[in-house]
């Protein structure tokens, strides 16, 4: 039996020879330079099934919405779509805080989906034999990646050169200073994005694992109530830095410049 063992790698197993046969495809892994092997589909199947299940949830509550008469009367118990309304309705409101109300809902559909991705990745750490994606680098890089790609992207359409300007920081004369280090810290954003998940992920199922292990029904209680923490904990982190990083390229720089331009004139 494997090492590190789910219901999901007891499945692959069955059909590890064919996926030994076709792991070339996923390359050798960022760190370490492994070679890939029938395991290496675990943690990419587990995130299609939960990028699934999110999908699934929300057609599901689209669809009690869509319905009036129902949709403007709240349920009177905790059920799917209370769950959502409270959870996105959380994360909206942290990003309003962030960036403003137009912005938050003009970018909402990318800092919801990964908040609620994140959120049912990470509570797979609470179900014993659960594979848990987000233990993964690759899936957490992924998901970091996109964010780095989109922010920028929003930025890009937003400020236009200006949002690549503005790296070089206020006046000219210190842009060979200050680009370099803008830069640096630009693209160490997934980076911290992607480790932070990661590892605290990663641990939190380890411990879980290992004290259920020892003492299967009262020992794991208080690893379970700190795993609980580390999920929600986790998924506020990334989508508040995600908030964060959405605002920050999304400001207009064109408009500041131009007010500081105005305001020494005015001096």
């Amino acid at each position: 039996m494997p090492d590190h063992t789910s219901w999901l790698t007891l499945a692959l197993q069955q059909f590890s020879e064919t996926l030994d046969h076709n792991a070339h495809v996923i390359g050798e892994s960022f760190v370490g330079k492994k070679p890939p092997n029938w395991m290496s589909f675990e943690p990419i199947i587990m995130s299609i099934l939960i990028a699934v299940i999110v999908v699934l949830m929300s057609l599901a509550v689209r669809a009690k919405l869509s319905k009036v008469d129902e949709a403007v009367v709240p349920d009177d118990r905790l059920t799917l779509r209370t769950f959502m309304e409270v959870f996105l309705g959380y994360f909206y409101d942290l990003a309003k805080g962030i960036m403003g109300p137009d912005r938050a809902k003009k970018y909402f559909p990318l800092i919801g989906a990964s908040a609620i991705f994140i959120f049912c990745a990470n509570v797979m750490a609470l179900i014993p034999g659960a594979p848990v994606a987000t233990s993964t680098l690759s899936i957490t890089l992924g998901s970091a990646l996109v964010v780095f790609i989109l922010f920028n992207l929003y930025g890009l359409a937003t400020n236009g050169f200006s949002y690549i300007a503005h790296l070089a920081g206020p006046v000219w004369y210190l842009a060979p200073l200050v680009f370099p280090i803008e830069l640096i810290s630009l693209f160490v954003r997934p980076v911290t994005l992607a480790l932070r998940l990661f590892l605290n992920m990663a641990v939190d199922h380890l411990l879980l694992s290992i004290f259920l292990g020892f003492l299967p029904l009262l020992l794991p209680l208080p690893v379970m109530i700190l795993g609980v923490l580390v999920v929600l904990i986790q998924t506020l982190v990334f989508t508040m830095l995600t908030s964060i990083y959405i605002g920050l390229a999304t400001e207009p720089h064109a408009h500041e410049h131009e007010g500081a331009h105005e305001h020494a004139h005015a001096h």
